[in-house]
């Protein structure tokens, strides 16, 4: 110890295993080792009797103390051996600010936590209790057990000592514990009654979207349907185009047209040649004869050269006559316009005709789309305009199966409830008559409870719904019975629900659970009930004390949503039946009451004008579906007769073009002969002019020869009547000649242009193919994403825009279910959380229970232990407080009063029998304190501690009875000799037998006197 208390350095103190004595004079340092312990193994500054705060223990003018405590940790009860080894050392820091450090080190001197929570468990390990006077006694707590005249303090203080008065204050934490979690089971239950009010609407409405359900399936229907009919689509355009190039295929005009025109050129060719090859012949055998002639040669060059030119303008004119008849078929007509010009302002006026109707095809084709689009249009307003007829025509039924009710209604008023109820209600009284029922059951609700307010009869019918109809049985067997009685009058099961409940009459205590507004009324109080049976089951199943009456809107709005809900209310309702929730709305679906002050007569009077009223806007609709019908069939018979005036308009610009390709194709062809018979012409031209040249120069030489030629005039005149028949008969093969070669010309170029329409042809086709394989590998794109839609192949008849108008009407009709019902999903999602959170409640709610009366079971079990231990031990240190006593040759008695929690201890001598016993207050202190001793002692006997410690035991003893009180504690240390004992005291010890169990440890006097000071003070 440093700096502790007045000591600057105290110790070290190295205890003995078995009896320790610490003998000093006052102000040695006797106590401060006895609070150094209390303090050092983390006890509270309150326990020593010394201070408040710790910081009362730092010695005055230093700034912190230290306290080192050694724990031994061997034996197989060591704790954490292979942590804090064979010791433990506990270091305490008290800074005189008042906080305190803590160091938990090993034996090697490693820190191994300084966390107040190790310190705990290790105290707890070894059952060290530092606050317990059983195992540290100071002075203070000895002097109060002396001097105390409280018989309940001593009670206090063996209840302490033997921890009793823990297990006491433990019970009565787990008691306290135990009704806090009563009242949360009974709050719990009481929220439960609204989670169940809210699981039954969320099942409600979750029961309520099957028919929404069966109209998405539909809906997904459609849109597989609407998949495969464009693909079905997608395969009829590749069908179509597939026989279009089949077809185009197959037709081989263009190809026959021109294999015959190369035929007609072949044969062409074929006598051309064989022109070429007799002329041929005719001018070798004339030049034969020219070589026979050799004399005539000069002549017979200037007379074929004559022949020639002749020939050539011979040529010339017929070439001439060609190109002038060529320009006469051109020439004008009486008109004064040539046949080019009038071809080419027929092919303009084809033209002009062409643009015109390819106009008229465009507009037609947008007058279709447009009749198209109007006549869907018309469809789509005349499909809502038949949905909003049958709405008005199940609301205008409706209206009339209730002004029928009501009719009925006249003669017996509980047949609002059903036809049935009036001969139900005579079964039951009969069969109660008969004593079938136990008690006899209530109902239908609606029939026993009337209001204060009549306008308030919508709100009460939306809060209470189908619960209007419902019956209350008294018992399970009653329900039985009614149930049988109902069957005949319900056959098909949709019978008046039944409530069981046990029948009252006493209203239940709604105190704390009834809502409050200072403006509002409650649902409770809004109604009155013939009997409290009714009210009591109003209150179970729909909590009619915690729903309030907000007749406006804006104020129910106000009040429940902005802020806090008023006090016990969850829900409230308006005066048009609107249900209002802290964070939600809901509207009202009903828009007159039903059940609740209905007068009959005003009831049928309103719904008769109603009717009426519903009857002409019915037959208004019916104009309207009639005359939309009328417009539809009017439009289907304008956009046909439109499809059949473009189909002929269609087939008019067909006939057009082709007319249009025939006169184009036909002037080319004329113009290109007249063209190649003026280059003919000019050619002959350059000739003639050549040969007029040769017969000048053959002229000249044959004037030379004249002379010589007339010698052989004879012989020349055969010769030239051979020639001049060459020539005649040349001449016509020559004229052939020039026909075929112009014949031949001319159907080259018309094979040239049939070569360019079959390529065309072909490259059409080609087209068309590849406009094929892009269509067909849509079409695989269209099948690839309608089997993700659908794996299985849907068999369609409908066109693709019905099934686009049906899935459009589908979705119109979802949007506005989900409007009303809300999502699905979300429905569905809420209406899980809601069932999981009402099961999950409910089973919190029932294991609370159970642990509830688990806990009364286990609580009075261990009451009844309780009761049974504390009787053993005070009986035990009866027997051992008389043993001690005896020693001192004395008597004593020590009565426990459990009930009143005392305890007196008397004390007397044994010698003197007539003397009364005398209470401890009258001894004197040697003998008071000798029976402190005594009672420590049958304590210690009854109670476990690894060391105890006794401070100034002896200090009131006179020298016998010190004597006896050492005898006792050393044999009370012999016997259990595996503990430790610290005892203290001003008195010497040389009295004391010597073993090796004991050991006495001798403080030294204070140095300077002024410093001592007086620990028993």
């Amino acid at each position: 110890m440093k700096n502790f208390m007045c000591h600057h350095m105290l110790g070290p103190i190295q205890f003995g295993p078995n009896v320790n004595f610490i003998v000093g004079n006052n102000g040695s340092g006797k106590s401060a080792i006895l609070h150094a312990l209390t303090v050092g193994l983390g006890g509270k500054a309150t326990v020593t009797n010394r201070g408040v705060s710790l910081k009362t223990f730092v010695k005055t003018g230093e700034v912190s103390a230290d306290i080192t405590i050694n724990l031994r940790n061997r034996g197989p009860d060591a704790y954490k051996s292979d942590v804090y080894g064979d010791c433990i050392s506990v270091e305490h820091q008290i800074s005189c600010l008042g906080p305190r450090t803590c160091k938990l080190k090993s034996k090697s001197g490693k820190v191994i936590s300084h966390k107040k929570e190790e310190l705990t468990a290790i105290l707890d390990h070894f059952n060290i209790q530092v606050d317990n006077p059983v195992s540290i006694l100071n002075q203070e707590m000895s002097k109060q057990l002396l001097h105390s005249k409280s018989e309940s303090d001593k009670y206090k203080f063996f209840m302490k000592a033997t921890l009793l008065e823990q297990m006491k204050r433990d019970y009565t934490h787990i008691k306290q514990t135990k009704a806090v979690t009563q009242q949360q089971v009974e709050r719990q239950e009481e929220c439960l009654k609204d989670l169940k009010q809210e699981f039954l609407k969320k099942k409600e409405r979750y029961e309520n979207l099957s028919s929404f359900t069966e109209m998405k399936e539909v809906l997904e229907n459609m849109k597989k349907k609407m998949a495969w009919s464009l693909v079905r689509e997608k395969e009829l355009l590749v069908q179509q185009l597939k026989e279009d190039i089949e077809k185009e295929e197959n037709n081989d005009k263009h190809q026959k047209n021109l294999r015959l025109f190369q035929a007609k050129v072949t044969e062409l060719e074929g006598r051309l040649q064989c022109v070429k090859s007799c002329i041929d012949n005719l001018r070798e055998q004339q030049d034969s004869l020219s070589d026979d002639c050799h004399t005539l040669r000069i002549q017979l060059v200037f007379f074929r050269v004559l022949n020639k030119l002749k020939q050539s303008k011979q040529e010339q004119k017929l070439l001439q006559e060609k190109i002038d008849n060529a320009i006469t078929s051109m020439s004008l007509n009486n008109d004064g316009e040539t046949e080019y010009t009038k071809q080419q302002k027929k092919i303009s006026s084809l033209k002009d005709q062409l643009a015109e109707l390819e106009n008229t095809c465009s507009q037609l084709n947008q007058e279709i789309n447009s009749q198209h689009q109007g006549l869907f249009n018309k469809r789509e307003e005349q499909d809502k305009l038949r949905l909003e007829e049958r709405n008005l025509q199940q609301t205008y039924e409706s209206k009339l199966r209730r002004k029928n009710r009501l009719l009925t209604t006249q003669s017996n008023d509980l047949k609002r409830f059903g036809a049935n109820v009036p001969d139900l209600l005579n079964s039951i009284s009969e069969a109660h008559a008969k004593g079938r029922f136990l008690k006899r059951p209530v109902g239908p609700i609606g029939a026993c409870i009337s209001l204060n307010d009549p306008t308030l009869a919508v709100a009460v019918e939306c809060c209470l719904r189908n619960v209007m109809k419902t019956f209350c049985c008294d018992n399970y067997e009653d329900e039985a019975v009614l149930k049988e009685l109902m069957s005949p009058y319900y056959p098909t099961g949709n019978r008046p629900d039944i409530i069981v409940c046990t029948f009252s009459d006493r209203l239940y205590n709604i105190q704390g659970r009834k809502a409050y507004h200072p403006e509002y009324q409650s649902l409770l109080d809004v109604i009155t009930a013939s009997s409290t049976v009714i009210i009591n089951c109003l209150i179970d199943i729909r909590a009619i004390e915690s729903v309030l009456i907000i007749k406006e809107k804006d104020k129910a709005r106000r009040i429940m949503q902005h802020g806090e809900s008023p006090q016990n209310c969850c829900e409230a309702f308006t005066a048009e039946g609107d249900q209002v929730y802290h964070n939600r709305y809901y509207t009202s679906e009903y828009g007159r009451h039903s059940y609740l002050g209905m007068n009959p007569e005003t009831d049928i009077s309103v719904l008769e004008s109603e009717l009426e009223n519903q009857q002409a806007q019915l037959s208004r609709f019916q104009l309207q579906v009639t005359s939309v019908s009328d417009d539809i069939s009017g439009m289907e018979k304008r956009l046909k007769t439109a499809i059949m005036i473009l189909k002929k308009t269609v087939a008019s610009v067909i006939q057009i073009k082709a007319t249009i390709t025939e006169l184009q194709t036909a002037g080319e062809e004329h113009i290109g002969d007249i063209s190649s018979l003026e280059e003919v012409a000019n050619e002959n031209r350059q000739k003639i002019e050549i040969e007029e040249q040769a017969v000048d120069e053959a002229k000249l030489e044959l004037d030379k020869w004249r002379k010589k030629a007339e010698d052989m005039e004879a012989e020349y005149s055969s010769v030239r009547k051979r020639f001049d028949q060459l020539l005649e008969e040349r001449e016509p093969l020559k004229h052939e000649q020039e026909k075929l070669e112009a014949e031949c010309a001319k159907h080259k170029r018309n094979l040239k242009i049939l070569e360019n329409q079959l390529k065309a042809h072909e490259e059409n086709i080609q087209a068309m193919k590849n406009d094929l394989t892009q269509r067909e590998e849509e079409l695989q794109e269209y099948v690839a994403k309608a089997s993700e839609i659908s794996p299985e192949r849907q068999q369609v008849t409908a066109s693709t825009k019905s099934i686009d108008r049906r899935i459009t009407q589908l979705k119109e009709k979802i949007k506005v279910l989900e409007s009303s019902h809300g999502d699905r999903e979300k429905v569905v999602r809420e209406y899980a959380e809601a069932l999981a959170l009402y099961r999950k409640k409910t089973n919190q709610v029932t294991d609370l229970r159970g642990f509830i009366d688990r806990l009364d079971n286990i609580m009075s079990d261990r009451k009844n232990r309780y009761k049974v231990m504390r009787r053993s031990l005070s009986v035990r240190c009866k027997l051992y407080f008389n043993n001690f006593i005896i020693k001192m040759n004395c008597c004593g008695a020590m009565i426990f009063d459990h009930i009143n929690e005392t305890l007196s201890i008397s004390v007397g001598p044994t010698d003197r029998e007539d003397e009364a016993v005398r209470d401890v207050r009258s001894l004197s202190g040697g003998e008071r304190s000798f029976s402190t001793v005594c009672f420590m002692l049958s304590l210690w006997e009854i109670t476990e501690s690894p060391f105890r410690c006794l401070d100034e035991f002896d200090v009131y003893m006179d020298m016998q009875n010190r004597r006896i009180s050492l005898d006792l504690l050393l044999d009370l240390s012999q016997r259990q000799h595996l503990r430790q004992f610290i005892f203290i005291t001003p008195l010497t010890t040389s009295n004391l037998p010597k073993s090796s169990l004991i050991k006495v440890h001798q403080l030294q006097a204070p140095h300077i006197l002024s410093e001592s000071v007086d620990e028993d003070v």
